[in-house]
Parts: structure tokens; sequence; C-alpha cells
């Protein structure tokens, strides 16, 4: 029987919904895999390399060209919604307060991993010319994928310590003005990988622009009511996101931009964390699933598990050894370092989120995505296992403010 594109439409929803769910829930996988991690993974099965090679009639049948498009740009719009949150919750008068601590971490706890992933990276082009993408240049590629390998996730990372019950603790809050400085470098790069000569002039004219705009907008979200603010800020969303993307720089970073100049005060605390969660819950699984779709085993399973090892090994260890440099500079007290670290791996989202904007640009193959999604799923798993126990060795800390 004849099935329409809206039907086979709702039978991927049903899957998208319903087996990462089951599996999380009946699993119980929270202690290693939150749902959002089993989403990811899910999405990844689903796609192409497992899925489809297992069952490639079936593949073909719900995951249609007409169902895909459908499914991509529900992902369009509730990614940019999932980073416009991340830039409205960053707080950097909290990281000015310190900004002596805080620079010398945030620094230390990017730029080492940054260091040791552009070194992956070129172990990766010595080896094969499979991993760089059509458009990519030298240098793009191998500051692209070192990015990938510092990235710290900011939102998954504000589950993560809630989980642990650290996100209110001095700890916690040190955390996170780390993870909030990180997060503007890490968007700013991308803008510098991003730039393009030939629209250079369309560039300059997205940032004048912008910075004229930010301004009023900013003046208008103060005159109005807070009900009317929410309404407002998803128009401004969209319009930054479309200039972005207009002027070469991609609907992602028009959409952190469009955060970014928010401040998280003009709205109820507890307001924004139900829309965090109700993103997560609601929109983001078709996103995981779209990435899923995106990936590629094409240069051979065990070669991309093998790049995805060796960026897995440059992003930890990088991570580990900044981090316990910004302590042995700053003094911290023994355990704080490895905490501190640990908890900064958590890559997936942000990253991925990083990643798919290298593929679209196409300065990385859909090969190097893959073992970049297998870098960041591994690293956020590896966050609780880990630090749990390192915090029940010190949990005193938890409650000493530095």
């Amino acid at each position: 029987m004849h099935m329409t594109t809206t039907e086979i439409f709702l039978i991927a929803m049903v899957i998208i919904f319903t087996i990462p769910y089951l599996i999380w829930r009946l699993g119980r996988t929270d202690y290693w895999a939150p749902l959002v991690v089993v989403q990811i993974i899910m999405g990844i099965v689903l796609g192409p390399g497992v899925l489809g090679k297992a069952f490639p009639e079936y593949y073909t049948f719900v995951f249609n060209p007409d169902v895909i498009k459908s499914l991509n740009g529900i992902a369009w719009w509730a990614v940019m919604i999932f980073v416009w949150i991340a830039g409205i919750e960053l707080d950097l008068k909290k990281a000015w307060e310190y900004k002596r601590e805080s620079g010398i971490t945030a620094g230390l706890a990017l730029g080492t991993p940054l260091l040791f992933g552009c070194a992956a990276a070129m172990i990766l082009m010595s080896f094969s010319d499979g991993w760089m993408g059509p458009k990519g240049m030298t240098w793009q590629f191998i500051l692209g994928v070192g990015m990938a390998c510092a990235v710290t996730a900011l939102p998954i990372l504000i589950l993560l310590m809630e989980k642990l019950e650290i996100l209110r603790q001095p700890i916690g809050q040190r955390i996170l003005r780390y993870a909030s400085l990180d997060d503007i470098a890490i968007w700013g790069v991308l803008a510098l990988i991003l730039l393009d000569w030939e629209r250079v002039g369309r560039q300059g004219m997205f940032l004048a622009g912008f910075a004229i705009l930010a301004y009023l907008f900013r003046k208008l979200m103060v005159a109005i009511p807070e009900k009317d603010r929410w309404y407002s800020g998803f128009i401004w969303l969209a319009i930054v996101g479309l200039a972005a993307d207009w002027a070469g720089l991609h609907f992602m970073v028009g959409a952190f931009l469009a955060g970014a100049v928010m401040d998280g005060e003009w709205f109820n605390q507890e307001d924004m964390d139900k829309l965090r969660h109700f993103v997560l819950m609601i929109i983001m699984p078709v996103f995981f699933l779209s990435t899923g779709l995106r990936t590629n085993w094409d240069v051979g399973g065990s070669t991309v598990f093998i790049a995805a090892a060796i960026l897995l090994v440059a992003s930890v260890s990088g991570k580990l050894v900044g981090v316990h440099a910004a302590g042995k500079i700053l003094k911290w007290q023994k355990g704080e370092a490895s905490i501190i670290g640990w908890l900064l791996q958590t890559k997936a989202l942000i990253m991925i989120i990083f990643a798919n904007v290298l593929l679209d640009k196409q300065i990385i193959t859909s090969e190097t995505f893959t073992a970049l999604l297998i870098m960041a799923v591994a690293s956020t798993m590896l966050t609780v296992p880990v630090v749990s126990p390192k915090l029940q060795k010190v949990k005193e800390l938890i409650f000493r403010s530095k």
C-alpha cells in the first residue's frame, strides 16, 4: 500500500522518540549516558552507516529525500534555539570579577587541547587525503579539528553538574565561568574559520549592521514587558540567523550572537530552564537524528574509529594537561584540577553543532565528521563515571569558596 510523505515522516518521528527513550528508561543508562547522549548515539545507529547497511530497503523507505528535508527544517530551528539559549546564559560579569583566575584557567583549558587537536589533525592528514573537505584549506581543517577537540558544551555541562549536585556550589560556579569564556572563544574561532574573502564585504556589512541593531534591540527589550520579550527574542533570532547566513558566517554563528547580546536577567530563570528542557525533549532529538544521517564510514569503519581514538586522546589529555597547569599556577587544592578537567570534557551538542557547520561548509568530510561525533560522545560519556568517585573523595571542596 502506498504511503504518503506525511505518514512516512510520522513513522520516522515515532522511531526518533521511542527507541532512545526506551533504551534510556529501561536500560537505566543515566549514570554513564544521559538521555541526550543516548539520542545522539541512536542518531548514529539510525544513520546510513549502521541501519542503512543492515536494512537498506527499510532505510531508504523511511529516510527518503522528502522526509529528510522535513526533518532538516525542524533540526535547523531546534539547534538555532538551543544555541541562542546558550548565548543568553553566558554570564561574563562573574568571569570579569575573577578575571585573573578565569582568564588563566579558560585560556589553558582551551589552548592546550586546541594545540593537541591541531597535532591530531596533522596526523590524520599525513595518513590520508580523505579527511579534509573539498572547499577547506589546510589551516581551516587543522584549526577546525583542533577547536573541536577543545570545545566544552556549556548546556550539557550544566545538565551534568545538576546531576552531580554541584551546579549551585562554588566549584560549579567556577566551572561555569571557565566554560563561558571558552564558549565565546569557540564561536570567535568558528567565525575566523568561516571568513570568506570573496564575501568579506558582506561579512563587514553584517557585523556593522549587527552592532547597530543589537544596540537598538537591547533598548527595545528593556522597554517592553517580559511576555513580549520572548516573542521578540525569537523574531530577533530568525533575523540574525538569516543575516549571518547571507553573509557567509552560517546561521549557527548568527544564533549564538543573537543570544549573546541578550541578558539572562530579562527572563525568569525558571522559564528559561523549562525552555531549555523542552527544546531538548521535544525538537532536539530530530537534530540528533539529522546529525546521524550525515555520518559516513566509506573509509572503513575501523579507520574512522582509529581516527576517533586519536582525537579522543588529544582532546582528553590536552584538557587535563591545561587544567592541571592552571591548578599549579593558581595553587588549587589537591583533587580540584582533576575534577574540573574532567567536567570540562563534555563535548556533545556544542561540538556536534560546531562540526555540522564545518561539514556544511565542506571544510571537513563526512568521515571526519563521523570520527568527531564518536569522539564527542565518548568524551561526554566518560565525564560522570570518572568525576563522581573523585567528588566523593574530595567532597569538602564542593562547599569551599575560591
